[in-house]
């Protein structure tokens, strides 16, 4: 077993999937000669995109189009579902979509670009559907507050999740479109046990943390909910019921959950971490995940992938279920205002010059 990186979730590296050759790491026998490993560090290169809004078909995801100002998540959480797009770029899910991350520079002008689009029709876009829109460098680089401070002159609506309390610096515009009927935010909380979301969700906000965001957000007029997801059977599932009382106390109208998902080099991470962050319980833990799944690691249908199947699956809606009503998580969520989009005048007068010339 690899020894794990400090501040990081991942234990291996493996090399992603499309790359012709595959390196592995092996105990050669000399290790207690070595020297020290170096700290593992964060890079960051920018990715010159031709577009920002990314759409899907998935019919189960609540949304069509979205907006990643980053690739990879420092976050390092090991459950990530994130992960695997990391090989696209040639690098490993691993520990290289925690430690080396790209940004968009021009977020915020090539959003202008699509949305001043005559053929454009404003609907949801949601903000953070692959990776955390509030990275840690977030604080000096503002890609994400860019990106907010479009959709808001341009009267769009948009959702926005988040592991990070980073997302209260912008309770000014999530509050003030938040009740013109504009915007709504989720945070994401698995456990409240400090110690777990540590090991587990290295470099995120503490569950603390999250806790106030959601206040703040609530504060300003923001409608939030809270995300306990994902649901590990065997790990995290006992704490269904206090992390959304918690949420509830703290200002959040709403709540949604997913069941772990492991597809691709997830479910081979997960296991590596489980059997070293929680030994006693990786055998117990995996075989609830599998119940789940239909005796598989992972079920990737439509119609059951976010949710899952079988007995403990159930067991889990119905907990959920019932947590909402007691609570007062049950109510409709409101509905984001699509009718009110429009194109800034100033932005008419530039693409009028534009095809002036």
């Amino acid at each position: 077993m690899a020894e794990a990186a400090k501040g990081r979730g991942a234990r291996s590296n493996a090399t992603g999937r499309y790359e012709p050759e595959t390196l592995e790491a092996f105990d050669d026998g000399w290790t207690g000669e070595d020297a020290e490993v170096a700290p593992l560090r964060t890079t960051l290169t920018p990715e010159r995109a031709r577009t920002i809004i990314t759409r899907n078909s998935s019919p189960d995801v609540g949304f069509d189009r979205s907006i990643n100002p980053y690739r990879g998540c420092e976050h390092g959480c090991i459950y990530c579902y994130a992960r695997p797009a990391h090989a696209f770029m040639g690098l490993s899910p691993g520990l290289d979509f925690e430690s080396r991350l790209f940004w968009k520079p021009g977020a915020a002008g090539l959003l202008e670009q699509e949305l001043a689009r005559p053929r454009y029709v404003g609907r949801h876009i949601h903000i953070g559907g692959n990776t955390d829109p509030y990275q840690p460098v977030e604080r000096e680089l503002k890609a994400t507050r860019s990106v907010l401070e479009v959709l808001q002159r341009f009267n769009h609506p948009l959702s926005i999740i988040t592991k990070s309390v980073l997302i209260a610096r912008d309770a000014d515009i999530l509050g003030a479109m938040g009740r013109e009927g504009l915007a709504s935010a989720l945070v994401s909380i698995t456990t409240l046990d400090r110690k777990l979301a540590r090991a587990m969700e290295p470099r995120a906000s503490t569950p603390a943390k999250r806790l106030e965001a959601i206040s703040r957000l609530a504060d300003a007029g923001c409608p939030v909910g809270v995300g306990f997801a994902p649901v590990i059977p065997g790990l995290n599932d006992h704490e269904l019921e206090a992390v959304l009382e918690a949420a509830a106390k703290a200002g959040a109208t709403s709540a949604m959950y997913v069941t772990l998902r492991l597809p691709l080099e997830i479910k081979d991470l997960f296991r590596e971490w489980l059997e070293d962050a929680r030994p006693d319980r990786a055998a117990r833990v995996m075989s609830l995940v599998r119940q789940t799944r239909g005796g598989r690691d992972y079920d990737p249908e439509w119609s059951h992938r976010m949710k899952g199947e079988g007995p403990v699956a159930e067991l889990i809606g119905t907990r959920f279920r019932a947590a909402l009503k007691r609570y007062g998580l049950d109510g409709p969520r409101p509905a984001l205002d699509t009718s009110r989009f429009r194109v800034p005048a100033d932005m008419k007068k530039q693409l009028d010059l534009f095809d002036a010339a």
